[in-house]
């Protein structure tokens, strides 16, 4: 009897702590509240607030922003300078990334450690310094362009036009592509390189028959990111053009400031179709995610 009374009090102990635990459901979610609080306020509230103002025209509910945005080839040029600099600086962004990605994999594990520390502090680097930068470096009399010219490589190469737009968005498309495809090139096992030589694949075979359909949701999730940041630089390219290049932040931010004219309505009715936008390329990707090697598996 006395053998038993120990093993019953640890029983009871343990369904006392199992009703406790059911009791008590609301504890993770009192955890969890302190995020859900700033999620709302500094994520869904400022979003449901341009959402509504962007219905809202001469202190009325219409879609007057939409059709003066539509009808207005000012309006429209902003959004054709976004899409094509962010959709080239996201497919170049990622085309060196993953070459880089995939190239640290074979890097000895300390230079590897140290190129990919590098590389989290250049994609850090961005704003107002990468611009400054660029101006000391790259600038009408920058160091590295008075060489070249020099030396007669460049002539008429301007930092403060689209090409030198390109230029800088590339710099800081680069760092966060291969921060975000680096872990997805260990999904590559080195057996499956040898078992396609094995069976008498070439290298090109690998990759295009293997390596690819692996990496495939990796590639396009990178570059959805890579396009919705590039979508939505302000600084660097505020900082480098002074606003003079018509981009879709530029408006907002000009629309917004009220140098001229505070229309903060029009400002929501811009962000709005830059996040239908961005809407529509992520549909895409996770439709074309449901169609690729891991959705068949």
């Amino acid at each position: 009897m006395a053998d038993i009374l120990p093993e019953l009090t640890a029983m009871k102990s343990k369904q006392h702590t199992r009703s406790l635990s059911r009791r008590l459901p609301l504890k993770p979610m009192l955890l969890l509240l302190p995020a859900a609080l700033l999620f709302a306020l500094f994520q869904l509230a400022p979003m449901l607030w341009v959402i509504i103002n962007s219905f809202v025209y001469d202190d009325a509910w219409s879609l007057g922003n939409f059709t003066e945005i539509f009808s207005s080839p000012f309006y429209i040029q902003s959004f054709e300078n976004t899409l094509w600099i962010s959709g080239i600086s996201a497919v170049g962004g990622l085309l060196l990334a993953t070459l880089f990605a995939a190239s640290l994999q074979h890097a000895p594990p300390r230079p590897r450690r140290w190129l990919i520390a590098f590389t989290n502090m250049t994609g850090n680097f961005s704003g107002v310094p990468l611009a400054f930068a660029f101006i000391i470096i790259l600038g009408v009399n920058g160091a590295v362009t008075l060489q070249l010219k020099a030396w007669g490589i460049i002539e008429d190469f301007n930092l403060y036009s689209a090409s030198g737009l390109m230029l800088i968005y590339l710099y800081f498309q680069i760092p966060l592509g291969i921060l975000l495809l680096y872990p997805a090139f260990d999904a590559l096992k080195p057996e499956w390189e040898d078992a396609a030589k094995t069976m008498g694949a070439g290298r090109l075979a690998y990759w295009r028959y293997v390596a690819l359909p692996v990496l495939s949701p990796a590639l396009l999730g990178t570059f959805i990111i890579l396009f919705a940041n590039a979508a939505g630089a302000y600084a660097s390219t505020y900082a480098l053009t002074t606003g003079n290049y018509n981009m879709v932040t530029i408006r907002i931010a000009s629309l917004v400031s009220g140098d001229l004219f505070l229309e903060p309505n029009m400002a929501a009715a811009l962000s709005v179709l830059l996040m239908v936008i961005l809407g529509f390329i992520t549909a895409v990707y996770h439709w074309l995610l449901k169609r690729s090697y891991h959705a068949k598996c």
